[in-house]
């Protein structure tokens, strides 16, 4: 068992990775069907919480079928930081997570997320004001440092160990490398295999299949792994890895009807939280992921984005189910152009 504070999860928990403008709780709904054992909200702005800001306090619904559930806040001020936290414990999340890893220039500007690694005695005062001002487990997420030449995670990794967080999610790259190059996890065994830490260390990055994530298990020996991108329009990624690490053996890839079923509960609870309009809109941005690598899906794919009801979008789902009815397609990792990268927080 791996223990947060007062919260338990199983042995080499597999956690998913706060991602703007996709982990809302339509999608946590289906990976959480999945096997996704934590998972946190979109990051939110400490700034947007204290002025009330409509979207910031949206990103605070959460639900009991969720939890465990932490909630991710990011701020560069230690008194915004440490009110947000009490606005937070408000709708009673299971943790409360600190961003120090966004890369997005946006973000960084403010001097917040991955803009914090430039000044580790800043992030360990925003980390304290934080943990002083809730009662709830306090977690954070960060990088391995702003760039090559200043990778300074064991350094933050202590030290944000000693004014009390009770876990540490690192991504495998610098600010500077954005989601370019491959993810460097040397540096995270490194914190995992220091004596002085006692906190669970989880790794983040380039895990997309279940193999790689068994190899980076015994690898690294972190405590448990964070999943983003290969989430996307796959939930399964949390069920196949876990299958693969009991037992040896890749599952069979979802099936049509699964996949299906899916986008419909993700659609169904996308129109429940944001209204029909947007809910089905903003729905659209998850189709090509779920149905990737099903030979023509282009036909079927164009009328799901132009659609406006949900009864026609449903009517082409079936059609999608009886066109594919028992073909299964080779296993797809998602790719993302660079724009799309920009607007991640993985």
């Amino acid at each position: 068992m791996v223990k947060i504070g007062n919260i338990t999860l199983p042995e080499f928990p597999l956690l998913l990775a706060p991602m703007e403008d996709v982990s809302d709780p339509p999608f946590r709904a289906v990976c959480k069907d999945n096997g996704a054992d934590l998972m946190y909200t979109e990051f939110i702005s400490s700034e947007g919480l204290i002025r009330d800001a409509i979207k910031s306090r949206q990103k605070l619904d959460i639900f009991d079928y969720e939890r465990p559930v932490g909630i991710q806040i990011f701020g560069g001020d230690e008194e915004a930081m440490a009110l947000s936290a009490k606005i937070v414990a408000a709708v009673d999340p299971d943790l409360v997570d600190i961003n120090f890893g966004c890369p997005v220039k946006k973000v960084v500007c403010k001097g917040a997320g991955a803009g914090v690694l430039k000044d580790i005695d800043l992030m360990v005062r925003l980390t304290k004001a934080v943990v002083n001002s809730t009662d709830k487990p306090v977690t954070v997420k960060t990088r391995l440092g702003w760039d090559s030449t200043s990778i300074n995670i064991e350094e933050v990794a202590q030290r944000l160990q000693d004014v009390g967080i009770k876990a540490l999610s690192i991504h495998g790259r610098t600010r500077a490398q954005m989601y370019k190059g491959e993810a460097d996890w040397s540096h995270i065994a490194k914190v995992k295999n220091n004596p002085r830490i006692q906190i669970p260390i989880f790794g983040n990055g380039d895990i997309d299949s279940p193999q790689k994530a068994l190899e980076y298990k015994n690898r690294y020996g972190v405590d448990g792994i964070m999943i983003g991108r290969a989430a996307i329009g796959y939930p399964w990624i949390f069920s196949e890895v876990k299958h693969y690490l009991q037992t040896g053996q890749l599952a069979a890839p979802p099936t049509i009807q699964q996949r299906v079923a899916a986008i419909k509960k993700h659609l169904q609870k996308s129109i429940e939280w944001k209204g029909p309009v947007l809910g089905i809109l903003e729905m659209r941005r998850h189709y090509t992921n779920y149905l990737k690598g099903f030979p023509h899906i282009k036909e079927y794919r164009n009328q799901l984005v132009t659609l406006k009801t949900l009864e026609e979008i449903e009517g082409i789902l079936e059609q999608v189910v009886s066109r594919y009815d028992g073909f299964l397609p080779e296993r797809q990792v998602v790719s993302f152009s660079s724009s799309q990268l920009e607007e991640c927080t993985v």
